[in-house]
């Protein structure tokens, strides 16, 4: 029907292009509006095949990738970045208000809440559904970039389930950043920075669960099976970001990356780097997450006892984060510190939902004994 109408005034040179295009946005649209009503959340890729709508097509020029313009749409500057972020993650499917919650470290309430005053200021604001030109997308950038970072590690660390890794969603968050990447000028060196962890970080794919299909960790991964070609390119654009000389939170995490990429073992890491990183990024970033890293890195450069010496202040803030009581379990067993280590391991697997790294703690547990 709308092509009767349309076509009469200007016949598409690729019809059934325009049809594609026409009947994901009109699909898009119900299930947007089926969301706002709460009838049920549609999972990331269902509500939004991976394919493609062909592009190469000049009238297809003005019809930008559907999930980057639903993406946009929620990452409006009328509402509070927190809560673009959040709407987006939601909208999408990706994560219930529950799991949006312990992301953002608050109560479900809380988070529902924000949603609701999210979904009411886009509908009253008629917001527009679609990606704006590039001279506007800085306002936006901010949160779009932090919805395909969360995408990404969603894909490459699977809160809960019986999969660690979720390749589709790493590729299709590499593949929207692509994206974005191609519509700005080459002085958005945060763009390139987060396509390079993401490059980076995916590089491991293939050696980050062994044959048996159970969890290795970084430093007993066979660096064989990491995809070079990738790594190459995820350190070329990050060398590329950085001669910018304005360097951002997602270029600092891929230079913690790189240096993982090119250490020929875990004990060859530069360690003392790393952590000097991670320091950096926490003044950029201050958050209690990125402490727990660095509080890692520190062990690994100083000694156990000095990375858990850093974790103890993180106990109040962090004490349903079960990435900090696994950080601690294993801090805690290289100072030789068995019974509790242990404890550590128990918290740990109580909070852990993904059932790969649930069993990789139990391991580590068992060997403990008692």
């Amino acid at each position: 029907m709308q092509a009767l109408d349309a076509w009469k005034t200007r016949p598409p040179r690729n019809p059934a292009a325009w049809l594609v295009a026409a009947a994901k946005r009109r699909a898009i649209d119900r299930l947007r509006k089926g969301g706002a009503r709460g009838r049920r959340m549609i999972p990331l890729d269902e509500a939004l095949p991976l394919q493609d709508v062909p592009t190469s097509d000049d009238d297809m020029d003005e019809i930008p990738d559907e999930r980057l313009k639903l993406i946009f749409t929620c990452c409006h500057p009328a509402l509070p970045l927190e809560a673009q972020i959040a709407l987006t993650l939601h909208t999408l499917g990706r994560l219930s208000t529950a799991e949006i919650a312990r992301a953002f470290l608050v109560s479900p309430a809380a988070m529902a809440q924000r949603l609701a005053r999210a979904r009411s200021k886009i509908r009253d604001a008629g917001i527009p559904y679609r990606v704006p030109p590039a001279d506007l997308m800085g306002e936006r950038l901010t949160a779009v970039l932090a919805v395909l970072y969360l995408i990404f590690n969603e894909g490459y660390t699977a809160t809960e389930g019986n999969r660690l890794v979720r390749a589709d969603l790493c590729e299709e968050a590499i593949r929207l950043c692509r994206l974005i990447a191609a519509r700005l000028p080459d002085d958005a060196p945060e763009v390139k920075g987060l396509l390079a962890l993401m490059l980076l970080h995916h590089s491991r794919r293939s050696a980050r669960v062994d044959s048996d299909g159970d969890l290795v960790t970084l430093e007993e991964q066979d660096r064989s099976l990491w995809d070079e070609a990738l790594i190459e390119e995820g350190s070329a654009l990050l060398h590329d970001a950085l001669s910018r000389r304005a360097p951002g939170p997602y270029q600092i995490q891929a230079a913690i990356s790189a240096l993982h990429a090119e250490a020929a073992s875990a004990e060859a890491t530069d360690w003392a780097q790393i952590a000097a990183l991670y320091g950096v990024l926490a003044e950029m970033t201050p958050s209690p997450i990125v402490e727990v890293n660095r509080a890692v890195a520190v062990a690994m450069a100083e000694g156990p006892r000095a990375g858990l010496r850093l974790l103890m202040r993180l106990h109040d803030a962090l004490s349903d984060y079960y990435p900090f009581h696994a950080a601690r379990a294993d801090l805690l067993r290289r100072a030789n510190e068995a019974e509790a280590a242990a404890d550590a391991y128990d918290r740990a697997i109580r909070l852990c939902q993904n059932a790969l790294e649930r069993a990789h703690l139990e391991r580590r547990r068992a060997l403990l004994g008692g």
